[in-house]
């Protein structure tokens, strides 16, 4: 069964279409198909999987999620994760006046694609954008073209090399936690975020998931997000997903991991019904000290792959030369593989 989440603009302004609409995206999420074993091993066949995306993917945690839960649910697996987010990225090239105080542009994903491409050489590439690329205006019909150009870029460049794309649906905007330094609809410029824009992102989305139609892989995190946090601020007003709006907790990388996984034919009832990663990923077999193994890998090896691909991103930290940082991480995967084979 398809998830389908009728639009917020046109919910919020029907108070029964709301509640209809968060009636059935419970059914649909709690009730997410058979619950059984995984039929196929997820990624079959994959050797390496590139993670692209802004600060979001680059903060890492649901990378960190996906891989260890892959590890600990299939031992046999060989595939090689990387995070090459970079922060204040875009796929569309725009940047809002003003941004970081008007010390630097956005970086361009298209910028580095090229090398990123050229020396890590993916499998699948997972790309997560469209946070930064309404650049926090209101919706306008050129900057949502310059997104859908920049995808459909990123996939040619993929396709020239042999490597599949997974598209993510942007992670839900929240104004709530930031109201007093929201925006507005019809001002001439924004240097604060407008208030509504998460409504630029639902159609960013609504956007991808319609590409499926023409053959593209998209998984959908922005609807099951959002529910999530209209449900939970049934209980709680004051409930968040991120503190300033836009940067998700580990409950919301929890939360992009889990669609990515059921993406991918995780049925595991831990899973795809668990709202916290940690408690999810404790059922596993060994699950937090393989995590907390994965997160030393992962946050020391994304560093080193984004210094030596090269970026025009000031103020990131400097890797540690690549094959140095790969040693070191050969090291932690063999501490991997030795949890993976204890029985007890």
């Amino acid at each position: 069964m398809e998830r389908r989440f009728v639009p917020t603009h046109n919910v919020e302004k029907n108070p029964m279409l709301r509640l209809l609409t968060l009636a059935t995206a419970t059914v649909l999420l709690v009730v997410p198909g058979p619950l059984k074993a995984d039929a196929d091993p997820p990624l079959a066949g994959i050797r390496r999987v590139v993670f692209l995306g802004d600060s979001i993917t680059y903060s890492g945690q649901y990378v960190e999620y996906i891989e260890t839960y892959l590890r600990t649910s299939q031992p046999e697996l060989r595939c090689e994760f990387l995070n090459l987010g970079l922060p204040s990225e875009t796929v569309s090239g725009l940047s809002e006046p003003g941004h970081a105080g008007g010390s630097f542009p956005r970086p361009d994903l298209h910028e580095r694609l090229g090398r990123v491409l050229e020396q890590t050489r993916p499998d699948l590439i997972v790309a997560c954008y469209g946070m930064n690329d309404g650049i926090y205006y209101p919706f306008g019909q050129e900057r949502f073209e310059k997104y859908q150009d920049g995808m459909r870029k990123l996939r040619e460049r993929a396709a020239a090399i042999g490597a599949r794309v997974l598209h993510v649906t942007p992670p839900v905007f929240d104004p709530e936690p930031i109201r007093p330094r929201t925006l507005p609809a019809g001002l001439a410029e924004y240097r604060q975020p407008y208030e509504g824009y998460d409504e630029v992102l639902e159609r960013d989305s609504d956007w991808l998931l319609a590409q499926k139609k023409v053959g593209w892989d998209v998984v959908d995190v922005h609807g099951p997000m959002k529910h999530h946090l209209a449900v939970a601020r049934q209980r709680d007003p004051g409930y968040r997903l991120a503190n300033d709006g836009v940067h998700v907790n580990a409950t919301g990388h929890w939360l992009i991991a889990r669609e990515i996984l059921r993406h991918w034919g995780v049925r595991d009832r831990g899973v795809v019904e668990a709202i916290n990663g940690e408690k999810a990923l404790a059922d596993q077999p060994h699950g937090l000290a393989i995590l907390k193994l994965v997160q030393q890998k992962q946050r020391l090896l994304k560093d080193a792959w984004l210094t030596s691909t090269g970026h025009k991103r000031p103020g990131m930290k400097k890797g540690r030369p690549l094959e140095e940082a790969q040693r070191e991480a050969q090291a932690i995967e063999a501490q991997i593989r030795t949890l993976q084979a204890r029985k007890d």
